[in-house]
């Protein structure tokens, strides 16, 4: 009643060589997959110098210095290393940080302005300097990253690290670009 159905095209043989010829040809492209993409493959350590800074705002300096310190060298699969011995630098200077009021509306008694959000904006000049050969990986004399908070909910802390993340990312995407 059933009949078995008899395979007749495509033999075991004509598979194994089209394995084969694909596996060769993948293999001759030459991709690699390496930790540190984005930065050359002899850094392998960079050294994270803490930011020089133009505003009133002292707390800045500390705080781009952790994140970048914690994130930079698990972005680009490199370890921290002294300035003396690693193979890459990154330096910057903080050259402006404000808090805007970008969006208000009418206070409820007709009278002023309520804000409803606040935004802190910073700029920075950043670079990263491969010590090795002496030249410029990257830089930015004029990255310019910004963070909102809600004025009724949020501090302007919760915007400063916002705008800290977007630098960060900011940084890692052109590193990145660059290679």
């Amino acid at each position: 009643m059933w009949n078995r159905i008899r395979r007749t095209s495509g033999s075991l043989g004509a598979r194994l060589v089209l394995v084969l010829v694909s596996l060769t040809l993948l293999g001759g492209c030459n991709y690699t997959f390496q930790a540190g993409a984005g930065l050359p493959s002899h850094v392998r350590s960079v050294a994270i110098v803490p930011f020089d800074n133009e505003t009133s705002r002292f707390e800045l300096t500390q705080e781009i210095h952790e994140v970048l310190l914690q994130e930079l060298p698990q972005q680009f699969g490199v370890r921290t290393g002294s300035e003396e011995f690693a193979e890459a630098i990154v330096r910057g200077r903080i050259r402006n940080y404000s808090v805007d009021a970008p969006s208000y509306r009418q206070a409820p008694d007709g009278r002023g302005a309520e804000v409803l959000e606040r935004q802190v904006s910073m700029t920075v000049e950043i670079e990263i300097i491969d010590r090795v050969n002496n030249m410029i990986l990257w830089d930015n004399s004029n990255l310019s990253v910004r963070g909102e908070y809600l004025e009724a909910s949020e501090l302007e802390e919760d915007g400063r690290r916002l705008a800290i993340q977007r630098l960060l990312q900011n940084v890692v995407d052109g590193v990145q670009s660059n290679w």
